[in-house]
């Protein structure tokens, strides 16, 4: 996103309606890992934060935690 970035994107789909996907879990992965950078994520409509570089069974069980899965 040349323009954007994932602030303009979550807040965007947070401004649809549920039917149109308004509210589809999202989890922000970044670079940025500073208490700072995950309180403003979570205020921006993502319901979690992980910080690069990410353990894979981390994201793993983060994303099935959000698709309403418990890995096992």
């Amino acid at each position: 996103m040349p323009d954007r970035d994932g602030f303009h994107l979550i807040r965007a789909i947070r401004g649809l309606d549920a039917q149109a996907g308004g509210q589809t879990p999202a989890v922000a992965l970044t670079a940025f890992a500073h208490p700072d950078d995950r309180t403003r994520a979570l205020l921006a409509g993502y319901q979690f934060h992980l910080a690069k570089p990410i353990d894979p069974e981390l994201l793993v069980a983060t994303l099935l935690r959000h698709a309403g899965r418990r890995e096992g």
